[in-house]
């Protein structure tokens, strides 16, 4: 058995509480627990299982034990000059690759690289009754369409567990450049969509505190171009400006007030919400400190078609995240009994019911 290769032990933990409905807290180093509903449970940890299976440069591919180190992984794709396509945040410096995909959470490059189910191209898992499958390469999929390896992406672990991922990843853009204007939160919204239906090299547009910051990715030439077209100061440090947001290190996140994070249509216009605001993704995700009820923000991020998730909350209830329709909780249950039929695999994480 290769080192690190730690399924069988995982396959017969899986079986044991299934066979007495034990409840499991999977968890790799615990950069993400804050996320989502608490867990009572056995911990299940998936630290040992590590190690990087296959890396083909020229084919853009790359697959590793979910107890890889995140950034083991992208100091590999460093050394060849390629990334992770959704600059997945870390929160800690020992965060697991496991934890990047079972979050599905996705860095300032998601609306021009894609999300983090988009990357992924195929999983190994550990169902609810200790099998293990894989799925990948061609797409499989179930009776209702479903491409299997993508629905693990964001299901923190209540589908199954993650042994193994394979992700697509990119070539790292030639040079990248942060320019920075002074502008309402209206003004640069309006700005973000004129420029997201033009071909600029955009690979990140953020703003905060009356100021917009864009990242141009590409070629010297090309962002050269654009830098004309949008005419604004170079942002020194730009490097560390975007790992601050993308990993929650930038001062507007180091609060001890519920933070909000709304998805929404990035078109939107500024909601009538009081608080203090931060937008990131070009107008799609928004993060906010508010003394607004749950209610109120629910339902004004519902009346624009998004949806709003307490990000980071003292109170950790069935309200974490915006609640499902009837017919998608229903779905979600019967998704639940088909891939863990005893309830074991992190109960009640997303929802009371799952």
């Amino acid at each position: 058995m290769p080192e690190g290769d730690q399924t069988d032990a995982l396959c017969e933990q899986v079986t044991a509480a299934a066979a007495t409905r034990t409840p499991l807290c999977i968890r790799g180093s615990g950069s993400k627990t804050f996320y989502g509903r608490p867990v009572e449970g056995e911990i299940l940890d998936t630290r040992a299982h590590c190690g990087v299976l296959e890396y083909e440069p020229s084919e853009l591919v790359i697959r590793a034990r979910t107890g890889t180190a995140l950034a083991e992984v992208e100091n590999l794709l460093d050394q060849q000059h390629q990334m992770l396509p959704f600059e997945p945040p870390h929160f800690s410096s020992n965060s697991t690759l496991g934890g990047a995909v079972a979050t599905g959470l996705s860095g300032p490059r998601r609306p021009f690289s894609g999300a983090a189910r988009d990357a992924v191209l195929g999983v190994g898992l550990i169902n609810g009754k200790g099998e293990s499958l894989n799925f990948g390469g061609q797409v499989i999929k179930n009776v209702a369409g479903y491409d299997l390896s993508r629905l693990m992406a964001g299901a923190l672990g209540t589908l199954g567990l993650l042994t193994d991922v394979s992700l697509k990843v990119l070539p790292k853009p030639e040079a990248e450049y942060t320019l920075k204007q002074v502008c309402t939160q209206r003004e640069a919204l309006l700005r973000f969509s004129e420029w997201m239906a033009k071909p600029m090299p955009l690979s990140a547009a953020c703003w905060y505190e009356d100021h917009l910051y864009l990242r141009l990715s590409g070629t010297e030439a090309g962002i050269r171009h654009a830098q004309h077209q949008l005419g604004n100061t170079m942002l020194e440090q730009a490097a560390s400006w975007w790992t601050e947001l993308r990993d929650h290190e930038h001062p507007f996140f180091q609060r001890e007030e519920y933070l909000w994070r709304l998805s929404v249509p990035p078109a939107t216009p500024p909601l009538a919400i009081a608080g203090d605001w931060l937008v990131d993704w070009a107008g799609g995700q928004r993060w906010l400190y508010s003394n607004e009820s749950v209610e109120t923000i629910r339902q004004l991020t519902a009346s624009v078609g998004g949806h709003a998730t307490l990000f980071r909350t003292t109170i950790r209830s069935e309200d974490i995240f915006h609640p499902l329709s009837p017919l998608l909780l229903k779905l979600q249950q019967r998704l639940k009994q088909a891939f863990d039929p005893e309830g074991i695999l992190n109960p009640g994480r997303l929802y009371q019911d799952l």
